[in-house]
């Protein structure tokens, strides 16, 4: 009993002088934790109005959503990633604007080639037609504010499963399919099962491990036309009151519409709306008013728009409509007269700016759509989106079939005069990046909250 009660206070002593002396450790040890918990995790404070709509997306063509009316909700990473993780996560839910940016070299070239597709148009098979430079293959479009994914054939091909996708316009849009079909053959191999009309100007493709319809629709003004020929009027004949049967009677088994025009509207026209003509466009010899062109467009996709809404976003039924904006030639000269291009790399932005009738056609396209949207807000299963590609494709001259629309043009020397095609686009070549956004578009779209009912 007597050394328990000797020791003990000496214990005490020793606990008390080791705590002491561990304390301020301690202190030390905690606020640097509890610093870090603040920075990466800090406390949630209410929001004020100006933090609302701060983190609201921004209105960005490509991306956004065309009929959520709601604001998208502060991203919140999940408590199990890690900061690093979190700020990843972060990055993905940023929206995109892939219309502004600038062409980089790219080693990896394209997914396919002249030889491993057998879709491709024989006036844009570039490599089989004896084109000696590559270069043109190796540039990828670089948006300012993010990367532009390399297109995933599985994943486009998942998002259409069991679905129609028509491609309806002029050349361009035929152009746009061809691109998708080679790129979506990588994965898997479509069967033709539909063909008709001169140069096979209607014509739908079946992938059977999804279950998919790709179809393109000749149509280059969307509304119903006439177009010139050699045995009737050398001009053609618009009537700018209704849509084109010929796309718009399968409207009910299509899921979504890539719509695609505006070179053919530079073509000599009389316009009519009901039985009263409007005007012309360079009719020399008629008795008609010179009208020019740019309102004949925004009105040929103003009926166009409000015609797949009545048919289709007012019943309930879904669809999902895209639009792509003008793509401009790279004539140098006029195209009938030896125009050429024969730029071998893109511009870069101090060289060349969108103007003139490049500009005016894209932001006619633009307007109609962003205005449609606004007025088919109460169309929960209607989307629209313009596929807003005019700039990165006013930087690519480079990228056309230019004499190489024909085999080998100069195998016997070369000729006075080549003709050129500075319009299309080589595949494959520039327009492959229209449906790496596409695909883009449509992720976001396919979102788990993006499509209301």
């Amino acid at each position: 009993m007597g050394s328990t009660t000797l020791t003990t206070p000496f214990k005490d002593q020793t606990h008390y002088s080791l705590a002491k002396k561990l304390l301020p450790w301690t202190i030390y040890a905690f606020f640097p934790i509890v610093i870090f918990r603040l920075y990466f995790y800090p406390l949630q404070l209410p929001q004020s109005s100006r933090d609302r709509f701060s983190n609201t997306s921004p209105i960005i063509i490509t991306t956004s959503s065309t009929l959520s009316l709601a604001p998208p909700p502060r991203f919140s990473p999940p408590p199990h990633l890690s900061p690093h993780k979190a700020e990843e996560a972060r990055a993905d839910e940023t929206p995109c604007d892939y219309t502004s940016g600038k062409w980089v070299s790219d080693k990896l070239g394209p997914l396919y080639n002249g030889t491993t597709c057998g879709t491709i148009k024989d006036g844009q098979n570039c490599i089989n037609h004896g084109r000696p430079d590559f270069d043109y293959l190796y540039w990828k479009w670089k948006p300012k504010q993010c990367d532009l994914p390399r297109f995933e054939p599985n994943t486009f091909l998942q998002l259409i499963r069991n679905k129609h996708i028509a491609f309806v316009g002029d050349s361009m849009a035929r152009n746009q399919l061809e691109s998708l079909l080679c790129m979506l053959s990588t994965a898997s191999v479509p069967e033709l099962v539909y063909k008709d009309g001169e140069e096979n100007k209607f014509r739908r493709w079946h992938f059977p491990s999804h279950n998919a319809n790709v179809s393109v629709y000749w149509s280059p003004f969307l509304v119903k036309g006439i177009e010139k020929s050699q045995l009737g009027p050398d001009f053609n004949k618009l009537y700018l009151d209704h849509v084109d049967e010929r796309w718009a009677g399968d409207l009910d088994h299509i899921n979504m519409i890539v719509l695609s025009i505006g070179h053919w509207f530079l073509h000599p026209a009389v316009y009519y709306e009901g039985d009263l003509v409007l005007g012309c466009h360079y009719c020399p010899g008629l008795n008609h008013t010179e009208i020019g062109f740019y309102d004949v467009l925004r009105k040929a996709l103003r009926t166009t728009l409000k015609t797949i809404i009545e048919r289709r976003g007012s019943n309930g039924n879904a669809i999902d409509v895209v639009v792509t904006t003008f793509s401009p030639s790279h004539f140098e000269g006029d195209w009938d007269k030896a125009g050429a291009c024969p730029k071998k790399k893109p511009y870069n932005e101090s060289e060349k700016q969108l103007e003139g009738m490049d500009a005016e056609m894209r932001k006619i396209e633009v307007e109609e759509v962003n205005a449609t949207k606004d007025n088919a807000k109460q169309f929960a299963k209607f989307r629209l989106e313009a596929l807003d590609v005019t700039k990165l494709s006013l930087m690519r001259p480079d990228g056309h079939p230019g004499p190489y629309m024909h085999p080998f043009p100069f195998a016997n020397g070369v000729t006075d005069r080549v003709q050129n095609d500075c319009v299309h686009w080589c595949l494959p070549g520039p327009i492959d990046t229209w449906n790496e956004i596409l695909l883009q578009v449509v992720k976001k779209w396919e979102g788990p909250s993006e499509r209301g009912g």
